[in-house]
């Protein structure tokens, strides 16, 4: 359930403020508060509850080890989820969003395996064999690739989850993760249909304050993910190292045993 400070940072943030009234989309409806001055205003106890909702199943998907693919290519959104999303270890995607990136995956590490190949080129030397103009059209290539998918070289397969920021925006990213069925979090504002997103956190997803604000919550409940499935890994660790010395101990005081057997029974005698 969600306090009332909580819901306090929410509204410092700007989290509560919707669009005019006018460009509101019907099935928010259960997410408004009230209408004031022509705005929408959200309501901050159900963004609250649900963004705790999500931060429970995103600490999941992190502790299984898949990855959140977090995308964002506004420009008050960009630099604050490639921000968090690399403090969290996530892939994303804040520039344009390549048509086919989850349909058409092959293709796209494809593409991340060129990049790969062309570091490869710079490092052997081969690079330096190519003459002046095709050096210029490799390092063309090269940092396209770097604007475009560099944020994504470590994601090797499909990821297990995605969260958007501004669903209207991102359509067609939404689009192709209902087709996959990889679930979709999401920033929904009053303009937004919230139908298609499985974790709808109902918020202000055009002021950077209230962008920042989910974005860490969400991402700090990632990262307690990752620590957990760590803190797993450990303890499994420890447990087969100690399996492994348990029989040995065993066979040694099985040796001695046998070593002393003789003396008792001379006495014995």
């Amino acid at each position: 359930m969600a306090n009332n400070k909580e819901v306090k940072e929410l509204l410092d943030a700007g989290v509560h403020f919707g669009h005019l009234t006018r460009k509101w989309n019907p099935n928010m409806a259960p997410y408004i508060y009230m209408e004031r001055n022509g705005i929408h205003i959200i309501n901050l106890y159900k963004t609250a509850a649900k963004i705790e909702e999500a931060n429970e199943a995103l600490k999941k998907i992190a502790a299984s080890g898949r990855k959140i693919l977090f995308v964002a290519t506004k420009k008050q959104a960009k630099d604050i989820v490639a921000e968090k999303a690399k403090n969290a270890n996530m892939p994303y995607i804040t520039e344009r969003w390549p048509g086919g990136m989850l349909t058409n995956f092959v293709t796209i590490r494809k593409a991340v395996k060129k990049m790969t190949s062309i570091d490869r080129m710079k490092a052997d030397g081969t690079f330096l064999t190519l003459s002046k103009k095709e050096r210029l059209a490799v390092d063309r290539t090269r940092a396209k690739l770097e604007k475009n998918l560099g944020s994504i070289t470590d994601m090797s397969r499909l990821p297990g989850a995605l969260f958007i920021v501004d669903t209207t925006r991102e359509h067609i990213a939404v689009a192709e993760a209902l087709k996959l069925n990889i679930p979709i979090f999401a920033m929904v504002d009053t303009n937004s249909d919230p139908r298609p997103i499985d974790y709808v956190i109902p918020s202000n997803d055009d002021a950077s304050k209230s962008i920042e604000k989910v974005i860490s919550s969400v991402t700090n409940a990632v990262i307690e993910g990752l620590a957990e499935r760590k803190a797993g890994k450990d303890g499994k660790e420890g447990a087969e190292t100690s399996n492994e010395t348990a029989p040995k101990a065993e066979k040694t005081v099985r040796k001695r045993a046998t070593k002393k057997a003789p003396v008792a029974a001379k006495e014995e005698e």
